[in-house]
C-alpha cells in the first residue's frame, strides 16, 4: 500500500500508549488497520517525566501496530495534555490590501499566523490558534468569511496554550522511537472530534475526558469550541485513594475499582464483602464494598466539582451559553459504574457516555468503541484530516483551479496563478522540512 494513503494517530496517556493506523473509506468513515497498545511508563499526569521509559513505551505501541497492520509508520499525529495547558480568547484583525478582491484561505493563514506572534508567558507556546467567529467590515458573527468582500477582516479566537519544555520533551520521544510528528493536537479537541456529533456541538455541550493521569474538558457552543481546560486528577488518583484507604496494593486497587467500584454508596449493602488475598503469606484482607466506593465517591465528587467550575467560568448559567446537549463523558474513567447519574445529580445537567464509533467504519473492533480509546480515534481523524489536505495540495495546479472554481460557485474568479503557486510552494516546503527532519 502507498505510504500517503493512511494514517497514525499516537496518544501518549498516563496509563497506557496507543498507536492507530487507519485510512479513510470510500464512505468516509475511518477504516482501522492497526492497533499498538503498551503500559505508559513514563508519564505522570498527562506530562512525560521519563523520556527513556516513554520511548520504550511508544516504540512497543509502534511495533505492535506495524506488526498488527503490516505497515510501517511514518509521521504520526500526537496528543498533548498536562496541567499546564491553558486557554485564552484573543481577537485580532488585518486590513486587506485590496478590498476589490474576496476574502480567500490567505487572508485566514494571514490573520491566524499573526495570533501566532502573540508575546506569551516565559516559557509558554501557542498550540492551536482557533477562530470562533469573524467579522468583515464591522458586520459581526459571521462563521465563514470566504468569497466574501471587505477590507477589515476581525476574528475573535480561542488560543491554547502550553509549556515549551513538556511540547519539546514529547517531540524528543517521538523522534527518539524513530518516528516523524505530523502535529500536536490538544487531546480533548481530539476526544470530541471522535465521539461528538454535529447537533451536539451546535446546541451546545462538554465533553469530559476523564484518563488516567488527567480530566480534560472541551465546551463548545454553535459549532465552535468555546472552551477548553485540562485538569490534573484522573482515574490514577482514585487507585491512588483506594490503595491508602484499604492498605492494598496498586494492582489489586486498580483491579478493585474496575470490577466493584461504584461512584454511587448508597448502592452497596453493608454486608457486601470481597476477599483479596494478602502478601507473601499473610492473612487475607477483607474490605467491605461500602466503604470502597464511599472512598471512590469521595473523589470523583472533587474532580466533577472542578470541573463543573470551568463549566460556570465559561457562562454556562447565561441563558445564551446554556449547554442544551449536556454533558458526554468519555476515557477510560468514565466506565465508573454510576457515574453518569452521579454527574447529573452535581450538575443537574443532561449526560450521557460517549463511544468513538460514530466516524469509524462498520465492521470495526468492538474493543476500539471503548470510551479507553476515545483520544486516539480522534487524533487518527486529524491525521486522516491533515493528510487528505496535502494530497489535495499536491494533485497538481490543474484541479486546484477546477475545485476553486466550484467553490466559487461556477463562473467564480478564477485563483490569480501567483497564489495558487504559493499553496504548492508551501507543500514543497513542508516536504523538505519533513525530509530534513528524517535524517
Amino acid at each position: 500500500m502507498e505510504q500517503d494513503k493512511y494514517s497514525v494517530g499516537l496518544d501518549i496517556g498516563t496509563t497506557k500508549i496507543v498507536a492507530i493506523i487507519g485510512r479513510e473509506n470510500e464512505y468516509g468513515k475511518i477504516e482501522v488497520l492497526g492497533i499498538g497498545r503498551s503500559k505508559s511508563l513514563g508519564v505522570h499526569r498527562g506530562v512525560v517525566n521519563n523520556i527513556t521509559q516513554t520511548i520504550q513505551s511508544i516504540q512497543q505501541a509502534v511495533e505492535e501496530a506495524e506488526v498488527n497492520s503490516g505497515l510501517k509508520i511514518g509521521p504520526v499525529v500526537v496528543g498533548i495534555a498536562g496541567q499546564h495547558i491553558r486557554s485564552l480568547q484573543h481577537s485580532d484583525y488585518i486590513t486587506r490590501a485590496d478590498s476589490e478582491e474576496v476574502i480567500n484561505d490567505e487572508d485566514l493563514d494571514k490573520l491566524c499566523n499573526q495570533v501566532y506572534k502573540l508575546v506569551m508567558l516565559p516559557g509558554e507556546e501557542i498550540i492551536h490558534v482557533l477562530p470562533q467567529e469573524y467579522k468583515v467590515d464591522g458586520q459581526a458573527e459571521i462563521k465563514q468569511p470566504i468569497g466574501m468582500y471587505g477590507g477589515r477582516l476581525e476574528a475573535y479566537f480561542h488560543v491554547v496554550v502550553g509549556q515549551v519544555s513538556s511540547i519539546k520533551n514529547v517531540g524528543r520521544c517521538i523522534k527518539s522511537a524513530g518516528l516523524n510528528l505530523g502535529k500536536i493536537t490538544l487531546e480533548p479537541l481530539a476526544s470530541s472530534d471522535a465521539v461528538l456529533s454535529t447537533e451536539e456541538k451546535e446546541a451546545g455541550v462538554a465533553l469530559i475526558d476523564i484518563g488516567g493521569g488527567t480530566t480534560d474538558l472541551a465546551i463548545f457552543k454553535d459549532g465552535i469550541i468555546r472552551h477548553t481546560a485540562v485538569i490534573p486528577f484522573g482515574g490514577g488518583i482514585i487507585t491512588e485513594d483506594i490503595k491508602e484507604g484499604c492498605s492494598i496494593i496498586e494492582k489489586q486497587a486498580e483491579l478493585l475499582k474496575i470490577k466493584f467500584g461504584s461512584a454511587w454508596p448508597g448502592e452497596n449493602k453493608d454486608n457486601e464483602i470481597v476477599s483479596i488475598p494478602g502478601l507473601r503469606g499473610r492473612e487475607p484482607k477483607e474490605i467491605s464494598l461500602k466503604n470502597l466506593s464511599k472512598i471512590i465517591h469521595a473523589r470523583v465528587v472533587e474532580i466533577i466539582e472542578q470541573v463543573y467550575v470551568e463549566i460556570k467560568n465559561y457562562g454556562h448559567e447565561e441563558q445564551k451559553k446554556k449547554l442544551i446537549a449536556g454533558i458526554v463523558l468519555t476515557g477510560g474513567g468514565s466506565q465508573l459504574k454510576h457515574l453518569k447519574q452521579l454527574v447529573e445529580y452535581i450538575t443537574g445537567m443532561d449526560t450521557r457516555i460517549g463511544y468513538p464509533n460514530e466516524h469509524l467504519a462498520g465492521d470495526t473492533d468492538e474493543e476500539l468503541t471503548s470510551p479507553l480509546y476515545a483520544t486516539a480515534v480522534g487524533l487518527l481523524m486529524n491525521a486522516v484530516k491533515d493528510g487528505d489536505k496535502e494530497m489535495t495540495s499536491q494533485e497538481g495546479e490543474v484541479q486546484e483551479e477546477m475545485a476553486y472554481a466550484e467553490q466559487e460557485g461556477t463562473g467564480g474568479e478564477k485563483k490569480p496563478s501567483g497564489e495558487r503557486k504559493s499553496v504548492f510552494d508551501k507543500w514543497s516546503e513542508k516536504l523538505k522540512d519533513f525530509l530534513d527532519n528524517a535524517e
